[in-house]
Order: C-alpha cells, then sequence, then structure tokens
C-alpha cells in the first residue's frame, strides 16, 4: 500500500479573501412594545417595583381574556373596546389546490378604536 499525499486547500479568489461584514446589532429602537417593555415603562413611570408592575400587568390581562370568553366586551377608555363577534359559515377556496371547503361559524375578537385616539393619529 503507498501512501496518498495530501491535497493542498485551494486557493480562494482574491474577493473572496475580503472578510465577512459583521452582523448588523439589533436596533436600539424597534417598533414594537413586548410585554418586558411596557412592564418597565410602567415601572418607571408609577412608585411600583419591576415584580409588581408584571404582576399588575399579566392579572389585568387575564381579567380581559376572562370578560371575553365570557362574552362581554372590554373598553379601555382612550384606546378602544375590544369585543367577541359572531362569525357566519361559509364557504371558501384550499389554497393551491383550488378546492372548495365549508369554512363553520365562530366567533373573533374585533377592536374598535377609540375616536380620540383615532383622530390624534
Amino acid at each position: 500500500m503507498t501512501k496518498k499525499a495530501a491535497k493542498a486547500p485551494a486557493k480562494k479568489p482574491a474577493a473572496a479573501a475580503a472578510p465577512a461584514p459583521a452582523p448588523q446589532a439589533v436596533p436600539a429602537e424597534s417598533t414594537k412594545l413586548g410585554k418586558a417593555q411596557l412592564v418597565d415603562l410602567m415601572a418607571d413611570q408609577s412608585t411600583l417595583t419591576k415584580k409588581q408592575s408584571d404582576d399588575v400587568f399579566s392579572s389585568m390581562l387575564d381579567l380581559i381574556v376572562e370578560a371575553l370568553k365570557g362574552g362581554k366586551s372590554v373598553g379601555l377608555p382612550g384606546l378602544g373596546t375590544l369585543s367577541v363577534k359572531d362569525t357566519a359559515a361559509r364557504t371558501g377556496v384550499r389554497p393551491g389546490t383550488s378546492d372548495k371547503i365549508q369554512i363553520p361559524a365562530g366567533k373573533k375578537v374585533a377592536f374598535k378604536v377609540a375616536t380620540t385616539l383615532k383622530s390624534s393619529l
């Protein structure tokens, strides 16, 4: 048996030798406020700690969800009103195959923007 000679790696063209650009950092200011950012802002603008703000925020969301599940509408002054609407059964088309399908009746959450907010945007 003979020993095989190891192949030297191929040389890269000059254009590929340049280092790749560094990945972009996440912008400091995003267009979306998540729960953590809202809790931080609530803690900063009140006398509550972040833990207390998180508890209050979570409790408020739980109360809103329970009210909507119970069929009630929830008014948020200066923001709008969340309510549950019934949707009718309808015929739809399955994407890709164009088959007609029956979509059953159901419920959806609707949001109506407050006029004060709408006029100030």
